[in-house]
């Protein structure tokens, strides 16, 4: 046998890449479904968990360690953006963020080149953000624009994150997040939230300012909607849109908030 013969593999052995961990964080379970389906069809990648929230995402990145995490940004209780300032972006797994529309986030993730998915989810997107991450992970190392991305989350305003409804002697507490819609009713605000509402004493113009511009926009003097929850927009005359909401309502708004309409959803 020459040196070279012993040099060489025997042909029978295979070089085992160890498989890259996933965590798929997002509160929608068609949306985790389909995250699942597409990662499954993947050879080298194992999915060992999903989270619900934030608070489950927190706790799951700890007790499991993945090395890989598909996080969706818009969720109740805790947002992805807390998810990462709760872990610390040095201690964070490879990260790719999910979002529906979320003007604040595109241009959050554009300026530091991070990894982000919109909803739904494209093929090609997706397998060009799996590719770039399964790069990071193989290199093991602290992502710097993840760093400064936190640095900037840290100077956004704060905003209303949940609300205090009062029912006779008991108090209710509501995720801004979970609200599909707000409806003045004279000096009251209705919330909207799935197939229950909430009344509370408040006005819409003090919501407006409290709310994340990000995550909501105010259609008509009566109504501010979470941009999420809008799915179509129908161009009607003088400005005004038919807003086609995921919960299946249809609302209208008002012409002359039409800007305000087309910069929220990118018309």
């Amino acid at each position: 046998m020459t040196v070279a013969d012993m040099a060489r593999p025997a042909a029978s052995a295979t070089l085992i890449t160890p498989r890259i961990t996933v965590l798929i964080v997002d509160d929608e379970p068609p949306a985790r479904r389909g995250l699942r389906a597409l990662l499954e069809e993947q050879a080298d990648i194992e999915v060992i968990g999903e989270a619900r929230n934030g608070t489950e995402a927190i706790a799951a990145i700890q007790s499991l360690r993945p090395a890989l995490v598909f996080l969706d940004v818009q969720m109740p209780e805790s947002d992805g953006f807390d998810v990462v300032r709760a872990i610390g972006a040095e201690r964070m797994p490879v990260v790719v963020f999910a979002t529906a529309f979320d003007h604040y986030a595109l241009q959050a993730f554009e300026a530091h080149a991070l990894d982000y998915l919109l909803k739904p989810y494209d093929r090609a997107r997706f397998d060009a953000a799996l590719d770039r991450a399964r790069l990071q992970v193989r290199r093991k190392t602290v992502d710097d624009r993840l760093l400064a991305f936190v640095d900037r989350l840290e100077g956004r305003p704060q905003y209303l994150t949940r609300l205090t409804v009062k029912t006779g002697t008991r108090t209710q507490f509501v995720a801004v997040g979970s609200v599909d819609y707000f409806e003045a009713e004279s000096n009251y605000v209705r919330l909207r939230v799935g197939d229950h509402s909430y009344l509370i004493r408040d006005t819409l113009t003090n919501l407006a300012e409290r709310l994340d511009p990000a995550h909501f926009v105010r259609v008509h003097r009566s109504l501010i909607i979470q941009t999420s929850r809008i799915l179509e927009a129908e161009s009607l005359f003088a400005g005004e849109y038919v807003l086609f909401l995921s919960t299946g309502r249809r609302l209208t708004s008002g012409r002359t908030y039409r800007a305000a309409v087309q910069g929220a959803l990118g018309l």
